[in-house]
């Protein structure tokens, strides 16, 4: 298990209380329980409240987690399906990661203008793909080379992942004044 999530946010997290130790696939299964999580703590809420010490609104995290997963897929899948399709030679360095700049993809994408169902939907999607890719990557054998996280396993991708999608639920519920139930 990388140690990269726990040194840095605690273990368990000091925020959201999210445990490293978790097994792969119940962060597997954390992740696939998400969706329906980040509808329940939006039904009947406003999804553009915000929380002062919090960078985005309810639905804007709805609309990270999304492309977050999202992107973690395509990282996992690319390595894992280099030349199961005709003409899909692997470039050198395939399996390298490197960080992205959240808040440019949301200016980019205007998160502050999907709104809440559109964001859930994706959400949806995106947990669903992303959840195939860590099935195709742990199938293939696939370690990532992350610029800043060394060496990840699909385990290590399903804890961190899972990290992102709890603390964000956690985040919500402070933005909307709902009570946590980690």
């Amino acid at each position: 298990m990388e140690a990269w999530g726990a040194a840095r946010y605690g273990d368990p997290c000091r925020e959201c209380g999210f445990t490293w130790s978790i097994r792969p696939e119940d962060a597997i299964a954390k992740v696939a329980t998400m969706p329906d999580r980040y509808g329940s703590l939006l039904t009947g809420q406003d999804a553009g409240r915000r929380h002062p010490d919090l960078d985005w609104s309810a639905g804007e995290y709805v609309c990270h987690v999304a492309d977050n997963l999202r992107i973690w897929a395509e990282r996992l899948a690319g390595p894992a399906l280099t030349g199961a399709f005709p003409g899909s030679a692997s470039p050198a360095g395939d399996a390298d990661v490197v960080s992205y700049d959240t808040d440019l993809l949301a200016r980019a994408r205007r998160y502050d203008r999907v709104t809440s169902a559109g964001a859930l939907w994706s959400l949806r999607h995106a947990a669903a793909e992303w959840a195939e890719a860590i099935s195709l990557a742990t199938r293939a054998g696939v370690v990532l080379r992350h610029d800043t996280r060394g060496e990840q396993r699909p385990a290590d991708v399903a804890r961190n992942n899972a990290h992102d999608c709890f603390h964000h639920a956690f985040d919500i519920a402070r933005i909307l004044r709902v009570r946590w139930a980690g």
